[in-house]
This record gives structure tokens, C-alpha cells and sequence, in this order.
């Protein structure tokens, strides 16, 4: 598959501080990466590179195969959408769209009809005649966007976009961004900390943590293979319930064992061999514990602890040898604290990982 943007051995310092420290990733043509990790990851750091807006202490940047290392921002075929909607605020809608491009001297036939085909695909050509002050903040941020679009570029950078907006509001431009994807086909690199846009926008997630991308994959690969302990506790919500024991054997066969409870890893796939007296934590989603209901082959006593209603579903605590471990039930099904349950893991779903390490094995 072509590339559209390429990072090679990139680092970044601030001081003493390291940022970024040797990273390499290749976008690939039309494709929607996200950047996804928390405050302080590094993640609008690298957007920010990639855009110019930070000079790289070493390394290179390639656009379409172009070196832009030492690039200026204008110079280097990108569109970026901020978090700020950053929108001249004495400006029409209409201005604000074509500022750029008047400065750029760009004839204005070409300028009207960049304009009315952002409108349009924005769904903002009401809004043209207003100024920033009498719009909505998602009205804004469709403003924002339209003015990266009109730019006509290669590669769109988004820096959390969506964090200023309200839930209602983000889930609706969330679904316009990805309509948007699919219409333009553009390379398309996003910036968030939300899980829930990552797993939604992206044909590939690169989670960050201290300036080095700890997985890089599909959406459905990265929930349901974390490479390590870390990327399997930062993706899901409620978090992936984790329990510390070791790998003991029963007949032969590998088990999980944990405060004096032993777990079949019958269906589990790993990597490598199941080493007996390894210590190990066995991660395994809400949604991938059965309570009560289509029971697999190994079942155990629990308790409700707590009770969490959450209309379509319904987020059970359970107390189960020394763990307290989270349940993702159909909304229907009603259980008080106290109540003693039966319940069963999804092996095939689960996850295991080195204690000393935190890899998956």
C-alpha cells in the first residue's frame, strides 16, 4: 500500500526532557490514523511535528515522499483542525473560509467554488452570512474543519477536535468526521485521549505512553489483543478486570491460578509455551463473563457487590476470591447486592500477560 506520510526515528526534546525518542510510523494513503493516549503522552506533540509547528530534534518527516523535515507549515500539504475553533471573530462564516486563500493569492473563481464545496459537504451553507458570535460551538467546529478543507491538501491533522464540545454534540460530529473520511479519502491523522473516538474513527490506533507508541493496530486487534498490560487497561469502560496469580498445572494442562482458585485456559491462544510457576495476570473484558446464563464448561461462586444501571446495559461488581471484577449484562436483567451468582470466562477472549514484563503471552 502507498505511503502518505512517513516518520523516521523522530525524537524530540525539551531541555533534558525527552518527548518522543526514536519513533517510526507510516501512514498509509487515504488511511484514518489516531493518535490515542493521555495528557502528556506525546501524541499532539508528534501532530504537532508532523504539522511544522515543532521542530524535530531529530529525525525526518516525508509527505508523499517529499522530505518536509525542515519544511514550513504552509509548505507541506496539510490541513489542521485545532481543539480552539481559533476563528476570526469580525469575519463572516464565508470569510473565515476563504481568508487563507486570499492570502494565498488563489483566483477567486477557485476560492468561491473551494468554499461552496466545503459548505456543502459541511452541511454550513445556511451559515455563511454569520459571524462566529451567532453560531453553535459544533457549528463552529464545522467551521474550523471547512477551513482546513478548503486548503484542498493531501493529509488532515485534527488535535482533539471534539474535546471542547458537549457528549451529545461530540457523538454527532464524531459521525460527520467519519462520513467525511469516507467521502474524501483523504490521509486523515487524529489526536484524542477519548477511547470511544478512537475505536470508532480509526483504521488504525497508535496508543502512546511517554512518547513511544506501545501498539499500533486495528481497532478489533487492539481491544481484543492488547500487546501489553498497559494498552489493555487504558482501552475499554469499564477497564479490562485484571487478576494477579500464577500458571500452575491439572493434568497436565496449563491453568491460571489465583488466591487458591484455579481457571481452565482451555480456548485461550498463546503466543508462546505456558510455562508452570510463571506469574502471571489473566485480563479478561466485563463483557466476556457470563452470570447466570450460557455458562461455559468451568463455573464459580460469586456475590453482587454492586449494582450499576446503566439503561442498555447493566454493570454488576462481583466479589469472587479476593477480586472485585466488573460484569456487562443486558439492562433487563436485575441483580441486588448480596445475591450469590454463578459465573464463567470467555477463555478465547481473554488475555494473559507477564507480571515481571506486563507483554501478552
Amino acid at each position: 500500500m502507498k505511503t502518505s506520510v512517513s516518520i523516521k526515528d523522530l525524537s524530540l526534546n525539551f531541555g533534558a526532557v525527552s518527548v518522543l525518542k526514536d519513533l517510526n510510523l507510516d501512514i498509509n494513503d487515504g488511511e484514518f490514523l489516531v493518535l490515542l493516549g493521555s495528557s502528556g503522552c506525546g501524541k499532539s506533540t508528534l501532530l504537532n511535528c508532523i504539522a511544522g509547528l515543532l521542530d524535530a530534534s531529530a529525525g525526518q518527516i516525508f509527505i508523499k515522499g517529499k522530505n518536509v523535515t525542515w519544511e514550513e507549515p504552509k509548505d507541506r500539504g496539510i490541513g489542521m483542525v485545532f481543539q480552539s475553533y481559533a476563528l476570526y471573530p469580525q469575519m463572516s462564516v464565508e470569510k473565515n473560509l476563504s481568508f487563507g486563500l486570499r492570502v494565498a493569492k488563489v483566483p477567486q473563481a477557485e476560492i468561491e467554488k473551494r468554499v461552496a464545496r466545503a459548505a456543502e459537504i459541511l452541511q454550513i451553507q445556511p451559515l455563511l452570512k454569520r459571524k462566529p458570535a451567532e453560531l453553535s460551538g459544533g457549528q463552529r467546529q464545522r467551521v474550523a474543519i471547512g477551513r482546513a478543507l478548503v486548503r484542498d491538501v493531501d493529509v488532515f491533522l485534527f488535535d482533539e477536535p471534539l474535546s471542547n464540545l458537549d457528549a451529545k454534540l461530540r457523538s454527532e460530529l464524531r459521525v460527520e468526521i467519519k462520513r467525511l473520511h469516507q467521502s474524501l479519502k483523504n490521509t486523515m491523522i487524529y489526536v484524542t485521549h477519548d477511547q470511544i473516538e478512537a475505536l470508532t474513527l480509526a483504521d488504525r490506533i497508535a496508543i502512546m505512553k511517554s512518547g513511544i507508541i506501545q501498539q499500533l493496530d486495528d481497532p478489533t486487534t487492539i481491544y481484543n489483543k492488547p500487546r501489553n498490560l498497559f494498552v489493555a487497561g487504558f482501552i475499554g469502560s469499564p477497564s479490562m478486570n485484571f487478576l494477579k496469580g500464577e500458571l500452575t498445572k491439572n493434568g497436565g494442562k496449563p491453568v491460571f491460578t489465583a488466591n487458591g482458585v484455579s481457571f481452565s485456559l482451555e480456548g485461550y491462544e498463546a503466543a508462546e509455551p505456558l510455562q508452570a510457576g510463571r506469574k502471571v495476570v489473566l485480563g479478561v473484558r466485563p463483557e466476556h463473563i457470563k452470570v447466570d446464563e450460557n455458562l461455559g464448561p468451568e463455573v464459580h461462586d460469586a456475590t453482587v457487590d454492586i449494582e450499576e444501571p446503566m439503561g442498555a446495559d447493566n454493570l454488576l461488581w462481583l466479589k469472587h476470591a479476593g477480586h472485585v471484577m466488573s460484569v456487562r449484562i443486558n439492562g433487563a436483567r436485575r441483580f441486588k447486592a448480596g445475591t450469590p451468582v454463578k459465573l464463567s470466562f470467555d477463555m478465547s477472549l481473554a488475555s494473559l500477560f507477564d507480571a515481571e514484563t506486563e507483554k501478552r503471552i
